[in-house]
């Protein structure tokens, strides 16, 4: 089978196609054939020896990134029940996601409801999770406040608008002006160009700013929030420059991690399959030309998510 591996840290060249062998299958596992995997910029990260998973996985090259999957299963083992041959499945990985086929415990992946396409699978499980935890277990975000959003039309940021709208908040997306339709069609209340000095002055302070941009960025935008408000700061890198930024102004500043629940995963599928969340796909890459999609990654311009097609 083919594999994206990295044998070394680095830029996008050092993703390599190779063929491997499929690995065997326990009694509690199933084989998927990956039809789509996400990407992310944890994988460019990572790939470049970046943050916390270059550190998890640095005695461990080569490796395969791809922390989100979407796929048929193909074969079960012994003691598996609650998948069978031909399901469609999708959900969160360590890694090795960008694979022809993959290994996995059979309580690892989900279902896909019907009506709810492949790809959107397969963009949900990473952006999703980080989306509603950082807005809630993180964020405490309350209906009736208001929630600034940056990178907004981003694979996280666009589930962010939703998320947050469906809780009941004012949401203010920051973005290119490229992009305010596509945000204002997500529910956005206040389109901002994160460029725009003047408009950023005007908007009325926040009660929760969730920064998915980090760094100056993240740090120059804690003045629009409320004295007493809180930001919830997602790229690790920057997160202890953010949230010492933050202390002297009186706002509550915290970086975050997602962790696996698929309860809550089944409930964002759930809202996928009954039209109240929709997960953009813009750009579709063979696995062979996984260097192209970290490339578009890396540039921070993205309108919702990047798959590559297995």
């Amino acid at each position: 089978m083919k594999q994206l591996v990295i044998k070394a840290f680095g830029d996008a060249s050092q993703l390599v196609l190779t063929e491997t062998d499929a690995p065997a299958l326990a009694a509690d596992q199933i084989r998927v054939r990956m039809h789509y995997a996400g990407v992310n910029p944890i994988d460019a990260k990572t790939r470049a020896g970046l943050g916390w998973g270059a550190q998890a996985i640095k005695d461990k090259l080569p490796w395969s990134p791809g922390f989100e999957v979407m796929g048929t299963v193909l074969e079960v083992g012994a003691e598996v029940s609650i998948h069978q041959p031909g399901d469609r499945v999708f959900g969160l990985l360590t890694g090795g996601g960008y694979s022809e086929q993959l290994v996995v415990a059979a309580d690892a992946l989900l279902p896909v409801p019907a009506g709810v396409s492949d790809e959107m699978a397969a963009g949900l499980a990473l952006a999703g999770t980080t989306a509603w935890q950082g807005l809630t277990e993180h964020g405490g975000l309350q209906a009736g406040e208001r929630v600034l959003i940056s990178a907004a039309a981003g694979g996280v940021g666009h589930l962010a608008v939703q998320l947050a709208k469906d809780l009941g908040a004012a949401v203010v997306a920051l973005g290119s002006p490229a992009n305010h339709d596509f945000l204002r069609s997500l529910g956005a209340d206040e389109v901002i160009d994160y460029r725009d000095q003047a408009g950023l002055e005007a908007m009325a302070p926040v009660d929760l700013f969730f920064d998915l941009v980090g760094g100056t960025s993240g740090c120059a935008l804690l003045s629009h929030v409320k004295s007493g408000g809180r930001v919830v700061t997602v790229p690790t890198i920057t997160a202890d420059k953010v949230i010492a930024a933050a202390e002297p102004l009186g706002v509550k500043a915290t970086g975050m991690l997602k962790h696996q629940d698929n309860q809550q995963l089944a409930q964002l599928v759930q809202a996928v399959a009954e039209r109240r969340l929709k997960v953009e796909v813009s750009q579709v890459y063979p696995l062979a030309e996984g260097a192209a999609a970290h490339r578009q990654i890396e540039t921070g311009h993205t309108r919702g998510k990047i798959l590559l097609q297995g």
